[in-house]
This record gives C-alpha cells, sequence and structure tokens, in this order.
C-alpha cells in the first residue's frame, strides 16, 4: 500500500477537524457536567472518553510516510547502505507488535549492503522472536478485538519463517562460511519437517521447493552427496506439488542435479527413474565435474505484494443500504484516509452500519524474467548460463493469505458486531441516563461518536515482508579454478544491454562462490 506524505497531512486535517468538533463540544458538555443531576455526569464522562478514545484510535489508523517506497528508491539506485539506513532510523516507528517485522526488512536490507555478519546477528534475533510469539498474550488478543489485528504481535507466515533461514544461509555462504551455511540448512529441514507434521492439507503451503533446492546446493558443495540427493529430490517432490498454486516450474539445473547424484551414488533404480522422466536434460557426471568450480548466483527481483484494505459495509436496514449505496457512488476520491474519515461521520450518524475489513494481496511483479550471468576467464574463454525461476514469493504470499482468509473473515465479523453491540449499548444507555427531553439529541452524540468510533478502529492487518522480492532466480555454472570476470546481464522489459553488474571471481578447486544481487524492476 502506498501511503503519502500527502495522506498524513490530510489525515493530520481531519484530525484537527476532530479536535475542533471536540472545541465545539465542550461547552455543552461542561453545562451537562455541572447539572445536579448524576446521570448528565455519566453522560459526559461517557461522551468526554469516547472522544478522547476516537481521537487516540483514528490517529494510530491513520497513514504514515512509506517506507517501502523510500528503501525501494535507494536500492533502485544501487545505494542498498542507503536503504538499510531507512529501515534502522524506522526501528521506533515499527512499534513493539511488530518486532519480527523489522528483524526481517533488517536483516534483507543488511545483506543487500553486503553486511552478511550483522544481518545474521539480526536475523537469529527475529528468528528467537518466532519462537517466542507462539505463547500469545490474553491482553493482546482481547485489544485487538476492540480494535483490530494490527494490536497483535507480528507472528509472520511460515514462508517468512522458512526464508529467515534461507537468507542466514546465503549469508554465509557469501562469505565463504560453508559449515556455517550448512547449519542453516539443517534448520531449514527441521523447520519443513515441522510444517510437514503440522500442516495436514497436502495443498497447503508445507514445502518449499526452493528452500530445499537451496540447502541441496550446499551439502553437495560440502561434499555430502547422499544429503545433497535427498535434498534434491525433496525439492523436486516440492516443486511438483506446489506447482498448481506456486506457478513455479521444477528448474531444468535441479534435474541434471539429481542425475548427476543418482548416479555418483549408484541409486540406479532412482537414476533410470529420472532419466525416463526428463529424457531430454543435458548433465555432466560427478566425475566430469570433479575439481572445477562452482558459482551461483542468486537474483531478488521485482517487489514483494502489499496489502490493502478491503471494506465491507453491511447495512442492517433500508435507510442504511441506501446509504452505503449512495456513499460508495461518492467516494471515488483517491485519498482512502479522507474517505474513511467521511464513511466513519456518515455511518456513525445513521447508526446502522457494520464495517468489516479484510485484507487483499496487491501484486508488483517483476518485468525482468530472466538474466544471463557471463565469466571471462583470463584467458577469454567465456561460459553462459541463463537463471531460472526458483522462488515466487508472490505466490507464497497469496498462497498464505487465501488459506487464511476464512479465519481472519469469521473473526473480523464477530470483531465488527461485538463493537456494534457495544456502541448501540453505549448509545442506550446514555439516552436513558439524559432523560425524555435529552435522549434524541444525547443518542445521536454518543452514536455518532462510539459507531463511528467503530467505523473507524476497523482496519486489516496488512503487514508483511516487504523488502523481499517478487521473485528469486538462481543460475549456476561449473567452470576451471582462476580468476574471472563475472557479469550479469538482465533480460526482459524494462532493461537492456546496460542493465549489467561486474565483479571479479578468484575460483579454487571445488570451491562455490555464491553472488548474490538486488533488482527492483
Amino acid at each position: 500500500m502506498v501511503r503519502t506524505e500527502e495522506n498524513q497531512e490530510g489525515h493530520r486535517k481531519e484530525a484537527n477537524h476532530f479536535l475542533g468538533s471536540k472545541t465545539l463540544l465542550s461547552p455543552l458538555l461542561s453545562r451537562l457536567a455541572h447539572r445536579s443531576l448524576a446521570p448528565w455526569r455519566a453522560v459526559y464522562l461517557s461522551l468526554r472518553f469516547a472522544v478522547l478514545a476516537g481521537l487516540l484510535l483514528t490517529t494510530a489508523c491513520g497513514p504514515s510516510v512509506n517506507r517501502y517506497l523510500l528503501i525501494e528508491q535507494s536500492l533502485a539506485a544501487g545505494d542498498a547502505k542507503q536503504a538499510d539506513a531507512i529501515v534502522q532510523q524506522a526501528e521506533k516507528s515499527y512499534g513493539e507488535k511488530s518486532r519480527l517485522l523489522y528483524g526481517m526488512d533488517r536483516g534483507m536490507t543488511l545483506q543487500l549492503a553486503g553486511d552478511y555478519q550483522q544481518s545474521n546477528a539480526v536475523l537469529e534475533q527475529a528468528e528467537e522472536e518466532v519462537d517466542r510469539l507462539y505463547t500469545r498474550t490474553i491482553r493482546s488478543e482481547a485489544a485487538a478485538f476492540l480494535t483490530n489485528d494490527n494490536a497483535l504481535f507480528y507472528e509472520g507466515d511460515s514462508y517468512e519463517h522458512v526464508m529467515i533461514n534461507v537468507v542466514k544461509a546465503l549469508n554465509y555462504a557469501a562469505q565463504g562460511q560453508l559449515q556455517d551455511a550448512l547449519v542453516e540448512a539443517r534448520r531449514i529441514d527441521h523447520r519443513l519437517n515441522v510444517l510437514t507434521d503440522r500442516i495436514k492439507d497436502k495443498a497447503g503451503y508445507r514445502e518449499d521447493g526452493f528452500a530445499r533446492y537451496l540447502t541441496g546446493i550446499l551439502y553437495e558443495a560440502a561434499d555430502d552427496v547422499n544429503d545433497a540427493f535427498i535434498a534434491y529430490r525433496k525439492a523436486y517432490d516440492a516443486y511438483e506439488a506446489n506447482r498448481s498454486w506456486a506457478h513455479t516450474p521444477v528448474p531444468a539445473q535441479l534435474r541434471a542435479d539429481l542425475l548427476r547424484t543418482a548416479e555418483a551414488l549408484h541409486f540406479t533404480n532412482e537414476f533410470e527413474e529420472y532419466r525416463r522422466l526428463f529424457p531430454d536434460t543435458v548433465w555432466q557426471t560427478s566425475a566430469a565435474q570433479r575439481g572445477l568450480a562452482q558459482v551461483v548466483l542468486i537474483s531478488y527481483n521485482g517487489r514483494a505484494p502489499y496489502k490493502e484494505d478491503r471494506f465491507l459495509d453491511l447495512p442492517i436496514s433500508l435507510d442504511a443500504l441506501q446509504l452505503v449505496l449512495l456513499n460508495r457512488g461518492f467516494s471515488q476520491s483517491s485519498n482512502r484516509y479522507q474517505n474513511r474519515g467521511v464513511d466513519s461521520v456518515l455511518y456513525g450518524l445513521n447508526g446502522r452500519v457494520v464495517r468489516v475489513a479484510l485484507p487483499r494481496l496487491i501484486p508488483q511483479k517483476t518485468q525482468v524474467p530472466v538474466e544471463q550471468l557471463t565469466l571471462v576467464s583470463e584467458t577469454g574463454r567465456q561460459v553462459k548460463v541463463s537463471s531460472e525461476l526458483g522462488q515466487n514469493i508472490s505466490a507464497l504470499a497469496d498462497k498464505s493469505l487465501s488459506d487464511r482468509l476464512p479465519g481472519i473473515a469469521v473473526k473480523a465479523v464477530a470483531r465488527a458486531a461485538a463493537k456494534f453491540a457495544m456502541a448501540e449499548g453505549a448509545t442506550r444507555g446514555a439516552q436513558q441516563a439524559a432523560g425524555k427531553d435529552a435522549a434524541p439529541w444525547v443518542g445521536l452524540i454518543v452514536s455518532l461518536l462510539t459507531k463511528g468510533l467503530a467505523v473507524a478502529s476497523e482496519e486489516a492487518d496488512k503487514r508483511s515482508w516487504q523488502t523481499l522480492p517478487d521473485e528469486i532466480h538462481i543460475a549456476r555454472a561449473w567452470v576451471e579454478p582462476g580468476q574471472y570476470t563475472a557479469s550479469v546481464q538482465l533480460i526482459g522489459r524494462g532493461s537492456g544491454p546496460a542493465a549489467e553488474s561486474r565483479r571479479t571471481l578468484t575460483l579454487a578447486p571445488g570451491q562455490t562462490a555464491v553472488m548474490i544481487q538486488r533488482v527492483i524492476q
């Protein structure tokens, strides 16, 4: 969701208008408060509390400067350190409820800035936060039920938990710390095994082809061919099982990996089965690759999807239905937060509209479907390989939200109904306390405040790990040991021959070098 400073200024004007309304009400409320009748004091205190609570909630629900837009601008300019500085400076704005989200965002920007050690330190804390958040507090649940799910600690989606370990493993691999990378590979294996045991729906996210594929690459780099074959096999099965919703075909290189490792282990049955399944796959034996060095390119392409509110206004009378239809016809402004302020007043005055907020996913697809990795040796020999889609983050996010949406909807409807019932009770109580003569206008004021507040406070939980890319591409090349100039050319819309990065690699026999790049378009 794009939250701009213009929207923020609009929200401040709304708040000032609300404060102005409070100022206008103050003389009236003060006269009521000094009456000798106790009921009037109760009405005054109720209204004062409602105004203050309304100001607090509308301020909390209002827009903020979109840090992700600033991060993307820095990354597009090739300034990953500035992107990391933006996340670091925004730490307080994340809030205590989103400590995990801050850790994931910071871990990613630190990786892109090349500070792999600090990235892993931050992500280690994020992983500990994931484990800690399995225990929820009753207080947080109660606050969320009275307002919205943003009052809860952000626990992250399952695929985000796996990605924490994936990013950590890549950090270690990029530093050449293979044994530490293998520790993360085992953590990935454990996390996915637990997920498979917990999620019984075979169509759900319970396995991760890319994460398994990465662990296979790391095991093979450490010359653990047996574990590499197991990981490659699980990766293949995961890609096949998730194909319908992940939209990620089995990488051609993975097919070659299965043939190579099965042949090296003398797994005759498995080897013959994969030869039958992959008759057109070109591959080399392990013996032919012995002594060669390997270069692995990981390319983060595009921007992760974001979430925005989808409001469902449910009328419970014919007049309310007409108001909702009329309001939807006139509410075409691009300023969502200004619209919400108007909705709060209109629906508060009508008193017969219940608002439910659900999240919806907005994709931001990459315009670069493939990269070409070129390695040029000192003698001028060239090796060129094309990248393949390894992970579709947007598809994972969509699947995660789709699986959780029925539960989110049930909870949102129950919460909206409870807030409406409380507002209705407060309105009737205030009318009874005010007496017969004042009941109509007191009821109108209390209804405006309490039911308007119920509408204003309804907001979906739109938090997600937005510093992730839309897609992760992978390319692998085996070359003779030596010094190489490595360049990556982007191929696709919005890119051309100039869209190229270069670096120098010195490769020893058997070494695996990992290159990580970020592509915003």
